[in-house]
């Protein structure tokens, strides 16, 4: 009898042991579980704070104001902002191309002959941003629906202009409805529209509706 007593004390006693280092075990995992949670968060909220601050939405009031005065994906926008200039107000080229959208002196008169002919703007005005995007906003809406609302064709106008465009635009080697652009034949035209094309396709990924 006395024997069965101690091994029943020595069993519960094991046993208790036994519980007491589940619980533990149990502890640790619940703690280690819940570190890589923390951590999963944390990664996943640092990479989409990554990925914004690559593709920034600056001048957000601006942009969303004329993209839908023009009723235009304000994403393409930005992906032209973030190409021609990064969101630099004073960017210049080096043919002068000036402010956030790089709009050019013969550009800008087109421009303003269209949607400001009694203002008193100047060509220095495009380094204000209100009106950089004023103006260009219009002149890429103007693009997008002379050929087709097709983005890529949109974009490699507003970079090498209508007269380049059209002229590929007439030789099936390069479009087959004569509407849209299949192919960029020209190294500088073709990383362009590249940029741009890929930059929408980033803010669409990272800004979905």
């Amino acid at each position: 009898m006395r024997r069965t007593q101690q091994t029943i004390r020595k069993e519960t006693k094991l046993k208790e042991k036994q519980d007491r280092w589940r619980t533990w075990w149990l502890r640790i995992a619940a703690v280690l579980l819940c570190l890589i949670a923390i951590g999963s968060i944390f990664v996943i909220s640092s990479h989409e704070k990554i990925e914004q601050w690559e593709y920034p939405r600056k001048y957000s009031d601006l942009v969303e104001y004329y993209a839908g005065k023009y009723d235009l994906d304000e994403r393409m926008l930005y992906s032209i902002i973030r190409t021609e200039s990064n969101f630099d107000p004073q960017a210049q080229s080096n043919v002068d191309a000036r402010g956030l959208m790089q709009i050019t002196e013969i550009t800008f008169d087109w421009i303003k002959s269209k949607i400001a002919p009694s203002e008193e703007l100047t060509f220095d005005d495009l380094y204000d941003p209100e009106t950089n995007i004023r103006f260009g906003t219009y002149y890429f809406s103007y693009c997008l629906q002379r050929y087709g609302n097709d983005l890529a064709t949109a974009a490699a106008a507003y970079h090498s202009g209508w007269g380049t465009v059209d002229s590929l635009l007439s030789d099936s080697q390069y479009s087959q409805d004569g509407v849209t652009l299949d192919s960029f034949p020209y190294t500088q035209m073709q990383r362009y529209v590249y940029k741009v094309t890929s930059a929408y396709e980033r803010y669409c990924e990272i800004y979905a509706d």
